[in-house]
């Protein structure tokens, strides 16, 4: 269930909403005049949802690019490029 708090207790009780918001690692939704007016989260879980999101991205661009016809590499082959660069590094 989302936590839904008066813009008031952002003014009063930021603490226990940043607190909140650490533990829980969920967003606060703040409203004004009771509608919905931003959402408080920790810096954590926002760069969380930006990855993802970053990710989602380019996950859509590759099978954009494969539902065109690019071809990609073969996986066991990178795997073996990525070994011997890793153990002649060593």
């Amino acid at each position: 269930m989302p936590n839904i708090r008066p813009i008031s207790d952002l003014r009063n009780n930021a603490n226990d909403i940043s607190e909140f918001c650490h533990k829980s690692r969920e967003p606060v939704f703040i409203t004004k005049n009771g509608v919905g007016d931003m959402v408080v989260m920790s810096l954590e879980t926002y760069e969380r949802q930006q990855a993802l999101i970053s990710l989602y991205a380019k996950l859509a661009e590759a099978e954009e690019e494969i539902a065109n016809g690019a071809k990609g590499e073969d996986f066991f082959e990178v795997a073996r490029q990525l070994r011997n660069s890793v153990h002649g590094q060593v």
